[in-house]
């Protein structure tokens, strides 16, 4: 059920992102969001740890700011898997730094949001 809620709050901050974020946009369907927001999670789940692991003195010297650019990366690998030449499912960003950047953000602030009123 937890492993639910994450996900929910995921596909929340994802739409959210698209809202709000001009230059990251979505044209798919209801599934190929789904997928989507699966693949952030994931991401998430795999990538985000291994980044951190090996960035940890860049973690620690910018006082853990850094972790704003791993998950800017991370949602930038989903980006570069939702291609049409690669999965085709629609999320597509203008660039790096303010699309992306603020995208994953936005996520990560809507993801803790939600996850602190319905969480345990």
């Amino acid at each position: 059920m937890k492993r639910l809620l994450q996900l929910a709050a995921t596909a929340a901050g994802v739409w959210v992102a698209v809202r709000l974020v001009p230059g990251l946009d979505f044209d798919g369907s209801a599934w190929a969001f789904v997928a989507v927001a699966v693949l952030v999670a994931v991401a998430n789940s795999i990538v985000k740890p291994v980044l951190s692991f090996f960035s940890f003195p860049l973690i620690l010297l910018t006082l853990g700011l850094f972790l704003l650019v791993i998950n800017a990366l991370v949602l930038q690998l989903v980006v570069w898997l939702s291609a049409p030449e690669r999965l085709d499912l629609g999320l597509t960003s203008t660039g790096f730094f303010w699309a992306t950047f603020l995208g994953a953000l936005v996520i990560s602030i809507v993801r803790w949001v939600l996850e602190a009123v319905f969480g345990d």
